[in-house]
């Protein structure tokens, strides 16, 4: 199957999502439940616009040599600085084809079979986080279980069951604070201060990744928090109407923390110009989620082998023509903003 058949059979199987040729946020907007915001979905909108605005500087004044697109992250080599993006609740915001279980088993081993890897997502349902944990232990542990900024004893909890899953990192995407089901639970959910997340850290017992982080302070409160790497997110634009995009806020923060910590991005990336664009202002490595939700729903496992080799031709064709000939050569020069 090609790229394109596959977004057209994902089309008659996914929804609210429409599969749109671009996933953009136009279309979904502000569809929740559903893959749009809780308010006007125009950040999700902002985050793709704004890697579109980003040039890039070609030269081909150099050795004639493939560029290699392979990374080391957390102890691994990936083929390409891409990490398929936590997603859960399939049911809820994709429709019945998959449940949590069915849709992680897919991507975890399709993943890990492309040569990089998936995190996996969380929900009020328990399924979600004992779906995505099953698929990890298929997989060797191929995987980064992503657990909600619950209570601290909830947490702890879902900390103990990722563990035992042994994946090669653990993440918290501190930004799902904004989504409506975790407001007025008892007890408290949502953020934490970073005595809170030191302990989390503490306990997930491997790299721990915190997602959410928007601005440089908050970069610097993850690390003293303890984290080992951090994901730069709006929470694909659908937490809180007015941010920034992440492309916008991308360089401040890897001019705070670069060299200290990995920094990973989200939001709006949807081709390997785009991962160009992305490690040049400052990334280790990008995380891409709706798309994939696509892939599978359109083509199973296949699906995912193509979107993958779509994304490495495309990044490595980019650095090719922009004089880079692995990913530590590209660099800020190489963009126009």
């Amino acid at each position: 199957m090609t790229y394109a058949e596959i977004i057209e059979r994902a089309r008659g199987s996914v929804g609210p999502c429409r599969a749109c040729p671009v996933c953009d946020g136009v279309a979904c907007k502000n569809t929740i439940p559903g893959p749009g915001a809780k308010g006007s979905g125009t950040v999700a909108i902002r985050n793709y616009a704004k890697w579109q605005e980003i040039c890039v500087n070609m030269d081909t004044i150099c050795e004639n040599s493939p560029a290699d697109t392979t990374c080391h992250i957390f102890g691994r080599d990936f083929v390409l600085p891409v990490f398929a993006g936590p997603v859960g609740a399939m049911k809820l915001h994709y429709g019945d084809k998959y449940t949590d279980l069915e849709y992680n088993d897919i991507l975890v081993s399709a993943c890990a079979a492309a040569g990089i890897a998936a995190f996996t997502g969380d929900g009020t349902d328990p399924k979600v986080m004992d779906g995505a944990l099953a698929a990890i232990v298929k997989s060797g542990g191929a995987g980064v279980p992503t657990v909600k900024p619950w209570n601290m004893e909830l947490v702890e909890e879902k900390l103990a069951a990722a563990l035992k899953a042994r994946p090669f990192a653990i993440a918290m995407d501190i930004d799902a604070a904004g989504l409506p089901f975790l407001r007025n639970m008892q007890p408290p959910a949502g953020r934490k201060t970073v005595d809170e997340l030191r302990r989390i850290a503490a306990r997930a017992g491997c790299p721990f990744i915190l997602k959410g982080i928007m601005t440089a302070d908050g970069a610097k409160k993850a690390r003293d928090a303890g984290a080992e790497a951090i994901v730069v997110s709006n929470h694909g634009g659908r937490v809180l109407d007015g941010c920034p995009a992440t492309a916008e806020v991308l360089p401040g923060i890897a001019d705070a923390v670069g060299g200290k910590m990995k920094i990973l991005v989200d939001g709006g990336i949807r081709s390997g110009l785009d991962v160009f664009r992305a490690i040049a202002l400052g990334a280790d490595a990008v995380l891409i989620g709706r798309p994939f939700v696509n892939m599978v729903y359109g083509g199973g496992a296949e699906g995912v082998a193509v979107f993958v080799e779509k994304l490495r031709a495309e990044l490595a064709d980019t650095m090719e023509m922009c004089s880079a000939h692995t990913l530590a050569d590209i660099n800020r020069s190489m963009v126009r903003i």
